[in-house]
């Protein structure tokens, strides 16, 4: 995935918290979250605030989603809350390879769901 592709693809689905986001996808638009917040940082700190406010939900977004690929829900997002230790413990479950989510599996009729 490219840059510009990462960008349109969180951009687009700015609000879609369900599915998954690629490592390149994810981390493409984090990149340009950072060089658009320069930019915006140079004109002015209130077009910086403004900026990174119209951002929030995208970012979230595309954090869940990209948590979800990982096998996490997006509410480990939360863990940058926490100070130091939280953003670091964050951006390794952000960096890490694919693999699947059991909870995402719909129960059949023959087959209960799997427990979490």
């Amino acid at each position: 995935m490219t840059f510009q592709d990462a960008i349109r693809v969180c951009l687009t689905k700015y609000a879609d918290f369900s599915g998954t986001a690629s490592r390149a996808e994810y981390w493409w638009f984090v990149l340009f979250l950072l060089l658009a917040g320069c930019a915006a940082s140079v004109l002015g700190p209130s077009y910086c605030s403004i900026f990174l406010i119209g951002m929030l939900l995208p970012l979230l977004a595309a954090g869940t989603r990209r948590l979800r690929e990982t096998g996490r829900s997006g509410w480990w997002q939360l863990m940058g809350l926490v100070p130091f230790a939280g953003l670091i413990i964050l951006a390794v479950l952000l960096a890490e390879a694919p693999r699947p989510f059991p909870a995402l599996e719909q129960a059949t009729p023959d087959q209960p769901a799997a427990s979490v």
